[in-house]
């Protein structure tokens, strides 16, 4: 019997998630099931929609409801979306938990821990919960200290040459 693992894409700028795609359409491409969810990222409709087209073999979520980064919401804003990412990481202990899928990305996960939403002992505790054969991938710009004796291989994205336009766009 596989025995899943647990992954982590990391470092300031793009790649991580385009590498976790990556990952999930090679698993879909052999026949596993996939369940994307993404969190602080928005609710971008043309994004969405382009990656619906790859469902039922990749299914996406996301459990935020604003159109705009988690960071540029304002206080109110993101005390509602702190609900929000709650129901996503326990949507995300029930997929884990149950075997619904062969592959769970969970991006931008680790800006949870980083921002103080969640603790870093909340995701040690969902890594914890997955089944032995589910593979699970993280990512986000920063990875606690604490977590890496939880995690089987860790890839560290580090640019080399950025354009000097430093935003959201650069960040995906």
């Amino acid at each position: 019997m596989a025995t899943g693992s647990v992954q982590v894409y990391y470092g300031a700028g793009r790649g991580k998630s385009p590498a976790a795609l990556g990952r999930a359409i090679r698993a879909a491409a052999e026949g596993k099931t996939v369940f994307i969810i993404q969190f602080l990222k928005g609710k971008s409709d043309e994004e969405m929609e382009f990656l619906k087209r790859l469902e039922p073999e990749i299914k996406f979520f996301r459990f935020e409801k604003s159109e705009e980064y988690f960071s540029e919401l304002s206080e109110e804003e993101q005390l509602e979306e702190v609900k929000n990412i709650k129901n996503g990481i326990n949507f995300a202990k029930k997929v884990l938990t149950t075997g619904e899928c062969d592959l769970v990305i969970l991006d931008e996960v680790l800006g949870l821990v980083d921002h103080g939403l969640i603790a870093a002992e909340e995701l040690k505790t969902l890594i914890g919960a997955r089944l032995d054969d589910t593979d699970l991938i993280m990512t986000g710009w920063v990875l606690s200290d604490e977590l890496r004796p939880y995690i089987d291989e860790i890839y560290h994205l580090i640019p080399e040459k950025i354009p000097e336009k430093q935003g959201k766009d650069i960040d995906n």
